[in-house]
């Protein structure tokens, strides 16, 4: 039987047809969609400089832990080599200038710590004394609120490299990014920039060799005044106080720069021994001051030592300039971007292992309840009462689907269970319905409709089903001959309200197929099962399932305020009393998007949908009584399992990379191939239960590194469409018809009836 309707009429030759309703809809939704897209992709760009940067902060990627010793020094001056501790290049000339004597410049390297600096900061002030710090600019940038209270409080500040890398390795251009860098820590940090450098691994001016030498003259043609000392505490071998005052002691009351350690590891002795010097060098008539105070009552004429006269206070900050103009900006810039990536990476760290914890946990519950539904349903003895055999409706809703329908319709009339078909066309312009018709199949009835999207035509094709119990499929969809007769078995429970099948990618030759594939067996069927006997599914597949229609009707039929109908209605099903279960033998096979394209917009209305289904349904979480299980059980999980970890979970392979070029590649690695031996065993036992081949596997690895990210990518999207509110239409994926009846599941059908 078919209900006439008037086919649209032509366009006129010659002029160019004007755009369909649904085609000037979809290209409104496609140009809301664009900027969504790249606001998604700028939250991924975001959060990958984020760590980049935060990795680099901390120095290990291209962290050259190489320590140059032992080089010839024939090429460097001998006076430099000889004299004092301050070296600077006036008028092009290497000059040095030594500490006057009974004058210490007291000078620490490889700050700031959040730990110790702050309390040799305390026992500075307290004793009124100055400090020459050298700092390192990727820890000034995560610690800048120290920084200004060290400026603040007088002391002095030099460059000591951004990563802590020995120069004499680098290029030209890493000694100038080095440098430019710190400056604009320093900048960001507290307003300056600054004349003075220390070289990591050159402490003393015997340390300069002819490979440094280069880097010296370079910065001192910039201006730099590059900083040595005369007498080494060694605190940083922690020989005791004792032995850290002596050997800090200049000989002779002598002058002398003196290098202490505010930073790089445990610092305790310094700060206990730091008082007792200070004390003891006071008492001997010392008077301390910082390389600018030595340099601004120096006059120096050469290379050489040179002598000083007291130390001027004018001199206490020459080496400090104000930072101005583009370099303060961008040092706020950078200090912000730290501060983003300090709070950023440790959160998400926390997160990841929260996620990684219940993903651990879902599989585990998985597999142990996967078990328990397989041996339970597959007992000799289970039965879900009195075999149904009575004729079911099976409602076909199709919008161009020209490729898929002829077999879709032939699958059907192959079935073992008596049944009638019911192909409720929706507005398409291909001719399926001819199509349908022209098959002569019995038991068929084609049903027209203007164009109004997947959930009108399901109901639609509810109204016009003859018996109780109804079967909702794609159009791209084959029904193996048992299928049906599987599917509605369990409507002997007069509890049951609906029932999920078991969706089979058939198209799983192509790469992306084979993905897909993976994903219906481990991530879908397994998930059903775990669901069915937690008695919460959330979801009967559009592309198998079956309903009685009493249940349909009583919940309103197919919803089209969300873009996941099935999601939708199986939900609402729950909340009216009614149990969903899963039958893992009603197979279908349905054809799964062949391009990213295909796929992106697929999973995008999947996951948008569910949300929208979620939020919709909210208050189940407040519903009382057996009605209320899908709030209490179902809810949490959902949310849980396919959309708070979902986003987080393909993290794991962006930190594992993070991972193995900052902190420790084997171990990254043996980490990541852990959890992935873990799924591989989840995913095995998932292809054992479906009795699938399990040389797909084989692509999973690949799968987990390509595959999951564009999924997460497809979710990111989703939650941003959610956040600004946006909407989609039911949207047609291209079909190839390239789906059949796998071979060897083909039976003599009773037809259909009618």
């Amino acid at each position: 039987m078919t209900t006439p309707s008037t086919p649209p009429a032509p366009p006129a030759r010659g002029r160019r047809r004007a755009p369909s309703r649904m085609e000037r809809a979809a290209g409104r939704a496609a140009a809301l969609q664009r900027p969504r897209v790249l606001l998604a992709l700028l939250l991924l760009l975001a959060l990958t400089c984020v760590m980049l940067l935060d990795g680099y902060l901390r120095a290990e990627v291209g962290g050259d832990q190489r320590v140059r010793t032992g080089a010839s020094a024939n090429d460097v001056p001998d006076d430099v080599l000889d004299g004092g501790p301050i070296l600077s290049f006036p008028g092009g000339q290497a000059t040095t200038v030594s500490v006057p004597d009974k004058t210490i410049v007291l000078t620490f390297d490889d700050g700031p710590d959040p730990t110790w600096t702050p309390q040799v900061l305390e026992i500075l002030e307290k004793y009124d004394v100055p400090g020459t710090f050298f700092l390192v600019g990727s820890m000034v940038s995560r610690h800048p609120g120290i920084v200004r209270d060290m400026v603040e409080q007088g002391n002095e500040v030099g460059v000591h490299t951004f990563t802590h890398v020995d120069l004499s390795y680098q290029s030209q251009a890493r000694v100038t990014r080095e440098i430019e860098q710190t400056q604009l820590a320093l900048a960001g940090a507290a307003g300056i920039t600054t004349t003075l450098f220390r070289a990591p691994y050159s402490s003393q001016t015997d340390a300069i060799d002819n490979y440094s030498w280069p880097v010296y003259e370079s910065l001192g043609a910039d201006g730099y005044t590059s900083v040595f000392i005369d007498t080494d505490s060694d605190d940083w071998k922690r020989p005791g106080v004792s032995k850290i005052v002596e050997w800090a002691t200049p000989e002779d009351d002598e002058g002398a720069s003196v290098l202490f350690h505010d930073a790089g590891g445990e610092r305790s002795q310094t700060i206990e021994a730091l008082p007792k010097y200070i004390e003891k060098m006071k008492a001997k008539g010392y008077t301390f001051t910082t390389v600018s105070g030595v340099m601004a009552d120096q006059q120096p004429t050469g290379a050489g030592r040179t002598g000083a006269g007291p130390v001027g206070e004018q001199g206490l900050q020459a080496a400090h300039h104000e930072a101005t103009g583009a370099t303060l900006y961008e040092g706020k810039a950078l200090v912000a971007a730290v501060a983003v990536a300090e709070w950023t990476v440790p959160a998400l760290s926390v997160g990841l292992v929260i996620v990684g914890v219940a993903v651990m946990g879902r599989f585990a519950m998985m597999l142990v309840l996967a078990r328990r539904h397989h041996r339970q349903r597959n007992r000799r003895r289970f039965s879900w009462g009195p075999p149904v055999t009575g004729p079911v409706s099976v409602i076909v809703p199709a919008y161009n689907e020209k490729e898929c329908i002829e077999a879709t319709l032939r699958s059907l009339a192959r079935s073992t269970h008596p049944i009638e078909i019911i192909v409720v066309d929706d507005g398409s312009t291909d001719g399926t319905a001819e199509i349908a018709e022209s098959l002569g199949l019995p038991g068929v009835r084609v049903v027209r409709q203007a164009n109004a999207g997947k959930p009108a035509a399901l109901n639609n094709g509810v109204r016009h089903a003859r018996y109780d119990i109804v079967v909702m499929m794609d159009g791209d969809t084959v029904f193996e001959p048992d299928t049906v007769r599987h599917l509605v078995q369990p409507f002997a429970d007069p509890s049951v309200g609906a029932v999920a099948g078991n969706a089979k990618v058939g198209n799983r030759r192509t790469l992306i197929g084979a993905w897909q594939h993976i994903e219906y067996v481990m991530g879908f069927n397994l998930d059903r099962r775990m669901y069915d006997l937690l008695r919460c599914m959330p979801t009967i597949p559009g592309a198998i399932g079956a309903f009685r229609r009493e249940a349909v009707l009583q919940v309103g039929g197919m919803s089209d305020d969300t873009l996941a109908e099935d999601t939708d209605i199986t939900i609402a099903l729950h909340r009216a009393g009614w149990r969903v279960v899963y039958e893992e033998h009603a197979r279908a096979w349905t054809e799964a998007p062949g391009s990213l394209g295909q796929l992106w917009s697929q999973r995008y209305r999947w996951s948008y949908g569910t949300m929208q289904a979620l939020w919709k349904h909210r208050r189940s979480l407040t519903d009382k009584g057996p009605s209320g299980r899908f709030g209490r059980v179902g809810m949490p999980l959902v949310v849980l399992f396919q959309v708070v970890t979902p986003v987080f979970a393909p993290l794991i392979d962006v930190f594992t990379v993070y991972s193995m070029v900052f902190v420790d590649f084997r171990a990254a690695l043996l980490a990541w191939l852990a959890v992935l031996a873990v799924q591989l065993v989840c995913a095995a036992y998932a292809f054992r239960l479906d009795r699938e081949k399990y040389r797909y596997l084989l692509m999973m690895p690949l799968q987990q590194l390509a595959y999951r990210q564009m999924m997460y990518l497809v979710l990111i999207h989703s939650c941003v469409t959610a956040l600004t509110g946006g909407r989609l239409r039911w949207q047609k994926l291209k079909r190839t018809g390239e789906v059949g009846t796998p071979a060897g599941t083909a039976g003599t059908g009773t037809g259909g009836t009618g």
